[in-house]
Order: C-alpha cells, then structure tokens, then sequence
C-alpha cells in the first residue's frame, strides 16, 4: 500500500484510466445547472445525467474520467466525528453505452491492486442478490454476472458478500427510469470482527468502502417492473478523502496532509486561555466543524458561477448555516472575528493550483464571509442578551425550565443555535425541554415544506420536453437582459423545473416595469419570429472569438457544444434545446427579486403554463 498524497492520486487516477482509451473531462460547478432535484452537486454523475440518459452525446466521446468536487449536507449534524465531511472530491470513470461490467470491474481491481498496492486478499466486495421471483412485479435478477467477474479475478467466494436493494442497487433517480446494481469494494483493515453477523457494510470499522460501480441497465416503467434499458452505462466513484486516509494509515482524514494547513491555521487562531476551559473532546470537534465547514464554504463562494450567497432560502440557506455552525464553534476555541477569511485564504493557497476559481473568485469571497461572520456575531450577541432576560426572568419566578416554545423562539426569531441555549442553560442551573424543541421545529419545517410544496418537482429526466423548452427561453432571457440593462447583466445561476424557469443574473438594483416589459418583449419577439437554433462543437477559445457567452471562469474540455440562435443569442452550453424558437409558444416573467447581495432572480413561464 503505497502513502499518496491527494495530488498524487488524483494524477495517478486519471492518468490510469486514460491510459484505457478515457477522455479527461474536467469537472463541473458544484451548483448544478437545471437539476432542481437537488441544491449542489453531491456526484459525480449529475453533470452528465443527459449523456447517461442518451439525450445526446457527449463531445469527448464515451469512455470519460473526471475529479468532481460534490457537496452534501444530509449528515451535517454529525461532523466532527472521524468520517463525515460536507465538502468531498469524488474520482470517476465513466462508459456511455460503452464497455460494461468486465472491464469496469477488472480496471478497478488492476488500480487498487496495481496502482494504489492493496494486497488482493485485502479486498472484500458486495454484489446484488436479487429481488423477488420471477414474473411477478418488482422481480430483478441476482447480479451473478459480476459475481462470476470477481471470481475470474481470483477473489474466492467469502470474501464476495451478496446482499439487498439498499445495499447494492442505484436508482432510478425518481419513481421510474433507468437504474442498476452495483458492486462496492471494501479494504479489510485486519481488525477483529464485531461478531458473527460482521460483514462488508458493517460500522464496526474492520471493512472501509474506497470504490463503487454502478452499472445502468435495467428501467423501471410505470408498472413497477425493471426491464432492459436498452443501452448501458458504467458509473464509478472513489472518494479523494478516504482513499488517502486509507493510504496514509491515518486515523481519520482530519489527520491527512489534505487538512493539514487548515488545522494548523485553527490552532495558531485559537486562544490557549480559552481552551483551557473546554475539554479535549469539545475542542477536537470544533475544529474539525470549522475545517470542514469553512472548506466547503469557500469552495461554495469561490464557485465559478458564483450563484450562491449566504442567505435564507435553499442552497443560500445551506451556505449561510455552514459558515454560521463555523463561527459558533469558533467561539468554543476563543478564535477572534475575522477568521472565516483567513481560513478561506489558507484554503484557497491549499487548492488553487488544481482549482484555479478559489484565487480567481477570493476577493469576492473575502467580502462575503467578513459580512457574514460580523452579521452573525451582532446575532449571537443579541441572542445572548435575550437569553439572559429569560434565565432571569425563570430565576426570579423560581423556575428553573425553559420551555421548547421559548427556546425556538430563541432559534428562530433571534437565530440563537439550540447548541447554546443548551450549553448556557447547564452553566446557570437550568434545564431545556428538548422535546418541546423539537416538537415546534418540526411544526415549523412541516409549515416550510407545505409551502414550497412542488418548488423543486421533476428533474431533466424525467420532463425533458418541458425542460428543453425552458432551458432555450434562459439563452434568450440572458440575451434581452443584455439588451435591456446592458453587458454586465450576466447570469449567475439557473433553475429549471417543469413549472417554471428560474435565472438569477448580476444586477445591483430592482428592476423597474419599464425595463421587464421590454425583456418579455424582446422574448416574445424572437419565439414569435421563429428562429433557428443551432448547434457547433468548437473550443473555448473559437467560442470567446465569436462573442458567445459562458462562465469563462469555469473548465470546458478541448471541445465545447455553442448553440446559437440566430444572431440573438450564442452560449457554450451541454443542452438541451429546442430545434426553433416558435416551439416556446410565448414567454412571461412572473417575478423578478433579489437573490443575494448584487444578483436579481426572475421567475418566468412559457406557452400556455
């Protein structure tokens, strides 16, 4: 097993998989473009959903291999334990229709083997083992397939696990379309079974996942059964983190050379006298809570679209909460105001060779985290100040119980984390009804739900049609902006669903009526004339010559699709599009307000929505 460091492997990875006939591809933004069925990228896949669906193909061919950075939130209660992170990079190989699970397979046995120096007897894997009986709905075959290709590879059948639907199987994506089993490779790090039942999978720690293949072949139609798809895919991911953890030997990947200058940056901002207070294990898990917080928060910041703020609503809401859950540990290790940029920067120097937005885009970044963190200080001091007028007011009734009510009053209305309430309650004698707590956050989040009920229904896959269209009337909507309110009006993000199109775009002041009619009019204008709309593969360079529009901050590949309609609009973008505009039908804003500090945001429909 050899010690890699992070650049290493991914050098090595890519390098492998191109020497087996696969285009390197770079990777995309981790705020995905049209895909409302999630906030940020948290795979590898995302970005490549309409080649894997077939829509169209993709420009570097079939056999792909990136480095994607992915962000996911679902577990961010528990950061600070040894394995949970919120920002990863994640390694892939893919195939489009291409070779399937020998050579998947196989590859990832040579790398694991060959490349990275695992023993073969260290490996154990999973495979799916079916599903029901045969004829009947929801019937899917045991993947034997697979089984056999380990086999074939040496590895004896003990050490290949077969096992559930939930454990070996990916999608669909929603209630129907194309999804598959897969087979996850685990390392068994020598330690002694937690009982008889120990198995890959198992949280004991003797077995860790570094690798997954997922293999797309079956669809699931509307009658609940998994058919052939027709097609095949190959979809993998080996995680950065954990495969250099595992390398190093190190205990968790905290301790690797990846976190190395962020931890250091935290100790030398901490404040010994401070520490002094707090236990090692309160101390331990602030920092890692600040490191992987502020990572993915300046990965966020400094993305090339440059789309998410620190804000209430969505991504901007799960941005706000990771810099915040940051600066409230920061107060536990006695660390000054001022930090968040300073962490940025040490991250920043730590990336930027790999990806060049985190220097490009730091000023900005800069500026947001300073505003964040002083906004949310003020609010921790407010917070403080009203909790001490309910502790006094408890003590002065003989009371000793702040009521679940009143602590999320103190969540919610002053954004005072429960985490303090709770901490400041034990310090002065003074229990918290929890329960109570939670009962009126989840009233609360029922309420949330209710209301934003269908604002993220029906993915590109599953409305393409609709989505198609929409996703035309962004280019033109972009190219009326221009028009209207000039060259700076460049977009910074879209949304698409099957309601509605959604564009935020740089813009420092409300939009007057005046200027939105003259938007819709120009929209309608060009639908109404019927212009084509066309395709070209070319490079960034030729695309910037002939004035098209892209994030040019962002990595394209030596070959980018540029769509142009007419002499209206030209933008390097992945599609998909309408053949000619007449197809939109008609064109209306439905609302345009602001998004975040300086970026406008317009709702708007089509045809006969």
């Amino acid at each position: 097993m050899k010690n890699l460091t992070a650049d290493e492997l991914r050098e090595m990875y890519l390098k492998f998989f191109e020497s087996k006939g696969h285009k390197i591809i770079p990777g995309a933004s981790v705020v995905p473009e049209n895909d409302p069925t999630v906030l940020f990228t948290t795979a590898g896949m995302h970005p490549l959903v309409p080649y894997l669906m077939g829509a169209m193909e993709h420009p570097a061919g079939t056999r792909l291999t990136d480095v994607q950075k992915c962000v996911r939130t679902g577990d961010i209660d528990e950061v600070g334990d040894a394995a949970h992170l919120t920002f990863f990079e994640m390694l892939g190989n893919w195939s489009l229709n291409d070779y399937f699970k020998r050579e998947a397979i196989s590859w990832s046995f040579e790398f694991l083997t060959t490349k990275l120096g695992f023993a073969p007897e260290q490996l154990n894997v999973t495979v799916f083992r079916g599903e029901g009986r045969e004829g009947e709905e929801g019937y899917i075959p045991a993947d034997e397939e697979a089984v056999e290709i380990w086999k074939s590879l040496g590895l004896p059948d003990e050490r290949i696990f077969r096992l559930p639907r939930e454990d070996n199987w990916w999608g669909p994506a929603g209630t129907t379309g194309p999804c598959g089993p897969d087979t996850e490779m685990f390392i068994d790090t020598g330690k002694e079974k937690c009982g008889p039942e120990c198995r890959p999978g198992c949280h004991c720690g003797k077995y860790i996942e570094i690798w997954n293949d997922v293999f797309m072949q079956y669809n699931k139609n509307e009658e609940g059964k998994f058919v052939p798809l027709g097609r095949h895919n190959v979809d993998t991911g080996m995680g950065v983190e954990r495969t250099i953890c595992m390398m190093s030997g190190a205990p968790t990947v905290y301790d690797t050379e990846i976190f190395a200058p962020i931890m250091a940056k935290i100790d030398a901002l901490s404040d010994p006298a401070v520490l002094a207070a707090v236990s090692a294990e309160e101390a331990l898990k602030a920092r890692r809570v600040i490191a992987d917080h502020m990572r993915t928060a300046t990965f966020i910041l400094c993305d090339p679209k440059g789309s998410v703020k620190p804000g209430n609503v969505g991504a901007n809401y799960v941005l706000r909460r990771l810099i915040r859950r940051a600066i409230r540990y920061s107060r536990v290790l006695g660390i000054a105001e001022g930090f968040t940029v300073e962490l940025a920067e040490t991250i920043a120097a730590k990336y930027s060779h790999v990806y060049p937005e985190l220097t490009l885009n730091l000023e900005n970044c800069r500026n947001d985290l300073a505003q964040e963190e002083k906004r949310f200080n003020a609010t921790l001091d407010k917070g403080e100040a009203m909790y001490k007028k309910v502790a006094e007011q408890l003590k002065a009734h003989g009371q000793n119980q702040i009521s679940g009510k009143t602590a999320f009053k103190l969540y919610d209305t002053f954004g005072f984390p429960i985490e303090l309430t709770l901490e400041m309650a034990a310090k002065d004698g003074l229990n918290v009804d929890k329960v109570g707590f939670e009962e009126a956050n989840r009233k609360h989040q029922e309420l949330s739900r209710t209301t934003s009920a269908g604002s993220f229904k029906a993915g590109l896959q599953d409305n393409s049609e609709v989505v198609t269209r929409l996703h035309t009337a962004t280019h033109l909507l972009h190219a009326a902006l221009h028009q209207v309110l000039g060259p700076t009006a460049n977009q910074k993000g879209s949304n698409i669903t099957a309601e509605r199109l959604r564009f935020d775009f740089a813009w420092p002041q409300k939009m007057t009526d005046a200027q939105k009619e003259a938007v819709e009019k120009l929209v309608n204008e060009w639908i109404e004339q019927g212009i084509e709309v066309t395709k070209k593969m070319t490079t960034v360079e030729e695309a910037k010559n002939e004035g098209a529009m892209a994030l040019f901050g962002a990595k394209y590949g030596d070959q980018v699709s540029l769509y142009s309609i007419g002499d209206v609009s030209k933008e390097i973008c992945c599609g998909p599009h309408v053949a000619n505009t007449k197809e939109l039908g008609s064109f209306k804003i439905k609302k345009e307000e602001a998004s975040s500090a300086g970026v406008r945001r317009i709702k708007a429909v089509i045809g006969n929505m």
